[in-house]
């Protein structure tokens, strides 16, 4: 059974959880590796730490969360942020992480993502992608780096191929246009990926019903949904998400 994923995401600066709308007003919202405990027992799939202002700052991801994480989690956990070499990512998937998440520094350096692949396996390797509307009523997405600081002009679509061809073995996908903004996901920009590759998918960005969750996986054609302020402020929880795709037909493990 291919089972769909619900991930819950959490945005990690300075050691605690945040969210804010486009990556700015940002709010603490608590402890990255209890709730990521709470979300396990309410049955996430996986879950996501990502170190927000990690590639903004220059300095490297945690790795004292990661060894935390994997002292109280179950399920498998990916953390992104800061990745810039093979050194760092050794070292936080030393610490205990299953997968690493690689988005500036592999834009920047595609052979990154290939020599990742080859050290760990494409199967602890995601390329994460922040795409925008190039303009607008355009089927055309530019990539971001830098937190969304950086407008690249690289296109999506073909930035994705080449993460998969160079090794990637997942795909996750954020729209910084609905990022926060709880109006659904970007479902032709996340269809027009999953379309084009042969990899999983992530939708991130944009959740603010039941019915964004199956629209991502249905229109979207995503492997999996991830949420992150829904989440964290008690508007849904993981089991409700996934009773909610159930009824709709959509394979989840339920537990």
């Amino acid at each position: 059974m291919n089972y769909k994923k619900v991930i819950p995401c959490l945005d990690v600066k300075n050691g605690r959880v945040v969210k804010g709308i486009n990556f700015v007003n940002l709010r603490d919202v608590g402890d990255p590796v209890e709730m990521a405990a709470v979300y396990e027992e309410e049955g996430a799939d996986e879950v996501v730490f990502l170190d927000i202002n990690a590639t903004h700052e220059g300095r490297d991801t945690t790795i004292e969360l990661a060894a935390r994480a994997a002292n109280k989690l179950q399920i498998p956990y990916i953390v992104g942020g800061g990745f810039r070499d093979l050194a760092g990512a050794r070292a936080m998937i030393e610490a205990g992480a299953n997968k690493i998440s690689v988005n500036s520094a592999a834009v920047k350096n595609p052979e990154l993502l290939t020599q990742l692949a080859k050290e760990f396996g494409s199967e602890a390797i995601i390329c994460a992608i922040d795409g925008k509307q190039a303009a607008p009523g355009l089927d055309k997405w530019t990539v971001l780096i830098k937190g969304g600081r950086e407008d690249t002009g690289i296109d999506v679509v073909a930035w994705a191929e080449e993460a998969a061809k160079r090794g990637a073995g997942e795909i996750l996908l954020t729209s910084l246009d609905r990022d926060g903004s709880k109006d659904g996901f970007d479902l032709a920009m996340t269809r027009a990926v999953a379309r084009a590759v042969d990899i999983p998918v992530t939708a991130s960005g944009g959740v603010g019903k039941l019915e964004h969750f199956a629209e991502g996986i249905l229109e979207g054609e995503a492997s999996a949904v991830l949420a992150a302020s829904v989440f964290h402020f008690g508007e849904f929880r993981i089991r409700e998400v996934k009773e909610y795709l159930a009824s709709q037909g959509i394979p989840v493990k339920l537990n």
